[in-house]
């Protein structure tokens, strides 16, 4: 569908919500629908069941709740106010304190 700067993040080791994010840009609101579409098509021919999606109406930004893969498409104005890859591909703490 040609989807531009895809992006995958291991989440793994950094959040219970699921295992990889996915984020992906289309060039217009018809495109993300269309790549989105697409998405999901692909995930039911491969049995996943249970998927939710979110945003298909405005298709600004549409969210595909996979499980364990949470795939992101957003318009370019969109995907660069909101930052996601920054957010999650930050450094991650451990939560130790030092001594005082």
């Amino acid at each position: 569908m040609k989807a531009e700067d895809t992006l995958t993040i291991d989440l793994r080791n950094k959040s219970s919500i699921a295992d990889y994010m996915v984020v992906s840009t289309g060039t217009s609101n018809r495109h993300v629908g269309s790549v989105a579409d697409r998405v999901v098509k692909g995930l039911d021919e491969a049995g996943v069941s249970g998927v939710r999606v979110e945003g298909v109406p405005q298709c600004d930004w549409v969210l595909i709740d996979a499980g364990d893969v949470i795939v992101h498409v957003f318009r370019p104005e969109v995907r660069a106010f909101y930052s996601l890859e920054k957010m999650w591909t930050a450094p991650t703490t451990t939560g130790k304190r030092r001594a005082s």
